[in-house]
């Protein structure tokens, strides 16, 4: 993307911006919106795949579909027939979806003996105008760019407000711990305005600059404040809290206790983690407070740790360039189960070989139903798998029409921490390349493990073979952060939030290997991964 298309973007959403925040939605309203969605999903599809996929010469989708002999007809009488979910199981039968590789573009689309040279940028919707840019996890092979159109956002509003108050989130005193862009703290907060459920405050641990998010970000977060402010919407401007100060909230929290009963706390999981570590240190009570996490997998150990506050928690499923996709259950005791987003997502399940283990999981295939979406998604593969059922629990996003429940949610090739995401093929580059070339050895000699330390942070732990040799040990680290900051966007911005805790350790013990005598650059625990698990039943 062009500086002057970037530019011409941003400046159409800040004209954009104060009409969306002029808007006003209900709860009748929300309900509405979502069950007359509900009932026009094949309608909603099949526009959205005739515009954004067989009108739109450069989709990468519209070759798929004449490699698979596909037309539009044949595309309805599949719907007609099969539903959308059937449909999208014999059109990724034929060869029509897209993996978690080939939409990170690190890989180009091969079916039989045709191939597909495919950009990040082919999948944006060619709907999308008046945006601004955030990025989605990256490394070396720099960071991936979301266009988030007003429209987008306004698409979004109705379950925000729903889950807001099916949570017991509305009109309580709340904070926002989120990264300003390219992290997702901006449109959290501007969303908050139009169903009229602003936060009291918003911390970012980048400040932007030097520590994570380019200036240009911080700019736009400015300009983008100074708008709503001036044009009547008091939303709080963000204030930089490093990861090393959680108390701060903590202690908002028991302010906010003492003067409303009640509040809510907006997090990723390990920054939730920091807050309840403070407060139990400090002797604070967090009872009546909320929890809304998300970002990673909420671990028991970290699930403990925040009940043991006596606060209550729900957790989120979304991904940068499909939005939300779920929210918790409110009658489910299960830390990870979500009720599914169908008004706006369709999704189904396909084999796939965990890389390096001689097994497959049943991967999460995601389809986009609106028109507003930033990102056109076609059967394109998550990089998640999980347990996918149908049953009854009486919460009232089920009375809405939302009876899917997806839950153990797992990523089987990103490494996740203090909730930013690092993609697997990336890394490996800075551990079969970087690492060996800067202190010798070879690929064979450097792992990185994801495992949960005593108190049940995420730490990203570097084994270093023992042969190599090291004059300081925190040199490998500095490497491999030196390493994100030249990806830039939000490889940059993991760099910052990384550094700040501490995430990344050294050990010196030989890279251990799988019961097949395979050797992984990315290894997650087994007491940490249902991936791992699946290898030892197998």
């Amino acid at each position: 993307m062009t500086l002057i298309k970037a530019a011409f973007g941003y400046a159409g959403f800040l004209r954009g911006l104060p009409a969306f925040l002029r808007q006003r939605l209900t709860e009748a309203d929300a309900r509405a919106i979502v069950q007359r969605r509900l009932a026009e999903r094949q309608s909603n599809f099949l526009a959205t795949l005739e515009r954004a996929v067989f009108e739109n010469p450069a989709s990468p989708y519209r070759k798929l579909m004449n490699v698979a002999g596909c037309s539009p007809d044949d595309v309805r009488e599949l719907v007609a027939t099969e539903g959308i979910e059937g449909a999208l199981a014999e059109l990724r039968e034929a060869g029509v979806y897209v993996s978690f590789e080939e939409f990170k573009a690190t890989r180009p689309i091969v079916r039989g003996s045709q191939r597909v040279e495919v950009r990040a940028e082919d999948f944006d919707n060619p709907r999308v105008s008046h945006y601004h840019a955030v990025s989605t996890g990256g490394s070396t092979g720099g960071a991936r760019r979301v266009l988030m159109d007003l429209e987008h956002l306004t698409a979004r509003l109705p379950m925000i407000l729903l889950g807001d108050i099916y949570h017991e989130l509305f009109g309580i005193p709340t904070v926002f711990w989120f990264e300003i862009p390219p992290g997702n703290g901006l449109d959290s907060v501007l969303q908050r305005v139009p169903v009229q459920n602003i936060p009291e405050r918003w911390f970012s641990p980048i400040r932007g600059g030097s520590d994570g998010a380019a200036w240009s970000f911080r700019l736009a977060t400015t300009a983008a404040v100074a708008v709503a402010r001036a044009s009547g919407a008091r939303i709080p401007r963000p204030e930089h809290l490093p990861l090393s100060e959680a108390h701060v909230i903590a202690q908002w929290a028991r302010d906010a206790l003492r003067r409303r009963g009640a509040c809510g706390i907006r997090a990723h999981v390990s920054k939730a983690l920091r807050i309840c570590v403070a407060a139990n240190e400090a002797g604070i009570d967090l009872t009546g407070a909320v929890f809304v996490i998300g970002g990673e997998p909420p671990t028991p150990a970290k699930v403990a740790e925040i009940r043991r506050t006596g606060a209550r928690f729900y957790s989120t499923y979304y991904f940068t360039e499909g939005g939300p996709v779920g929210l918790s259950c409110t009658t489910s005791d299960h830390p990870n189960d979500h009720h599914f987003y169908a008004d706006h997502l369709a999704m189904i399940q396909a084999s796939r070989t965990v890389p390096g283990f001689d097994v497959s999981v049943p991967s999460f295939h995601f389809t986009t139903l609106l028109a507003s979406a930033p990102k056109v998604l076609l059967n394109v593969e998550s990089d998640d798998f999980g347990v996918v059922e149908q049953r009854t629990c009486g919460c009232p996003f089920e009375a809405l029409g939302l009876t899917t429940h997806i839950k153990d949610i797992r990523s089987f090739r990103k490494l996740t921490g203090e909730g930013v995401t690092l993609i697997g093929s990336d890394m490996e580059r800075i551990l079969e390349h970087d690492l060996p070339t800067r202190f010798g050895g070879s690929s064979l000699d450097y792992q990185l493990v994801e495992e949960e330390d005593e108190r049940g942070f995420t730490r990203l732990t570097l084994l270093v073979h023992p042969s190599v040799r090291l004059v300081n040990e925190t040199e490998p680290i500095e490497v491999i952060l030196a390493a994100l900051a030249r990806g830039g966007g939000a490889a940059d911005m993991s760099r910052g939030v990384w550094s700040q805790a501490g995430t990344f350790r050294v050990r010196r013990e030989p890279p251990s290997v799988t019961s097949r005598g395979k050797m992984l650059p990315l290894r997650l625990r087994a007491s940490n991964s249902a991936a791992e698990a699946l290898v030892e039943r197998a």
